[in-house]
């Protein structure tokens, strides 16, 4: 991929020459989509069945859209200072863009110790659940852990005093980013082992009247440690966002997951597995602590043909409720099955289709409601959703991409 490039280069009287480089990239992404879901009643409610359906045109539907700024400055000594500031672009709108790097904004240092940077960022925890899928958490075919995880994150955001840092990114912080992150990278001379840890600052004022302290709400700490040869890729990653520290309602989502792929040249496997769980305690006078978990796996793989790549994935996630009660869970499967065909190196046309069949959407319909979309939670992104009221609920939905992306 090429990049229009500006280097630079400041010469000082008995001093060698700092070189510096600029970088403007970014993708433009849009394609055709079609979502349908369909809600159908349940237990002794007369049989019925409600569909909702939309016809868009959407983007990012294989890459992200998005423009950004990065550059790089050499310090010498093997030490280097840089910055990238990324922004999500609209396309079919002409929305966003420059006026808002969240996406990415941040400053490093780098060196023969690793790289410590600082900004809005990735979370640790997210990157398996974007690595490990066949595609890539864009598009009706996003990996239905992360479609999960998304909602979840919003949802109980939502629940508990709104948006985190002003509803960036969808309203997913504290899962898919975060802003106000101190994170450090291991050096890429490991033989192949590789990490980060990273912690989050809340920013809430401390005040001495308050009893307890400040709220630690917007806080995330996370970690992640894996190895690669080339072919073989191999990760752990772990992570905490504080959504109330107050007692004795705090809450806290904790995600645990693990990922793999294997190259192995006529087609490229993967899978996932990831356990997060949402911990609230209760309120007097029992105080009960319950803890909601969410169990999901993914498989899938990449298989170049020609000019082209066949993408498939299968995802499975079981919402174990708190309660306890019987038949007080509820699980999705997803199947998605794609083509890539790539007309140069910077351009490409796809096609994505998908199909979600939930049980007992019921149970946790916010959440577990997943439609074909990236993210389910129709009050940030509007689009057909299902009925559970009346006895009606969540039951099936279908999405397809075609589409065509460039690169710059």
């Amino acid at each position: 991929m090429k990049h229009f490039v500006l280097t630079l280069s400041a010469l000082a009287a008995g001093t060698a020459a700092a070189q510096s480089s600029l970088t403007l990239f970014g993708v433009v992404d849009a394609g055709v989509s079609r979502y349908t879901t369909k809600s159908r009643s349940w237990g002794a409610t007369p049989p019925q069945q409600v569909t909702q359906s939309q016809t868009a045109l959407s983007s990012s539907g294989y890459n992200s859209s998005r423009i950004g700024f990065r550059g790089t400055e050499d310090l010498g000594g093997g030490l280097a200072a840089s910055f990238w500031l990324e922004a999500p672009v609209a396309n079919d709108t002409g929305a966003s863009g420059i006026a808002n790097f969240g996406r990415r904004s941040t400053v490093s240092l780098s060196g023969p110790f690793g790289e410590v940077r600082l900004g809005r960022d990735y979370t640790a925890s997210f990157w398996n659940d974007a690595v490990f899928d066949p595609f890539g958490v864009n598009g009706v075919g996003t990996n239905l852990i992360a479609v999960v995880n998304s909602n979840l994150a919003a949802v109980r955001a939502l629940a508990t005093g709104g948006l985190l840092n002003g509803g960036l990114s969808a309203g997913t912080d504290s899962y898919l980013r975060t802003s106000n992150a101190v994170s450090y990278f291991l050096p890429p001379t490991l033989g192949g082992l590789y990490g980060q840890a990273q912690y989050a600052l809340h920013e809430n004022v401390e005040d001495s009247s308050t009893a307890g302290g400040a709220s630690r709400r917007g806080r995330y700490a996370g970690a992640r440690l894996g190895w690669t040869d080339g072919k073989a890729d191999v990760a752990l990653g772990y992570g905490e966002s504080t959504l109330s520290s107050t007692v004795p309602t705090a809450e806290k989502i904790k995600s645990l997951n693990i990922g793999g792929s294997y190259d192995l040249g006529v087609v490229k496997v993967f899978g996932e597995w990831s356990r997060v769980r949402d911990v609230r305690d209760g309120a007097a006078p029992s105080a009960t602590r319950l803890t909601d978990r969410y169990d999901g796996v993914v498989a899938g793989v990449n298989v170049p043909v020609g000019a082209g790549v066949i993408r498939a994935s299968y995802g499975r996630v079981k919402f174990d409720n708190g309660n306890d009660l019987p038949g007080s869970d509820a699980t999705v499967d997803k199947l998605a099955l794609g083509y890539v065909h790539h007309l140069s190196k910077r351009t490409a046309l796809y096609a994505t289709v998908a199909r979600i069949d939930i049980r007992n959407g019921r149970n946790n319909p916010a959440v577990m409601g997943v439609t074909p979309m990236v993210l389910s939670v129709r009050a940030i992104l509007p689009q057909p959703g299902y009925v559970s009221t009346g006895g009606l609920e969540p039951r099936r939905a279908v999405g397809y991409d075609f589409g065509i992306r460039h690169a710059f």
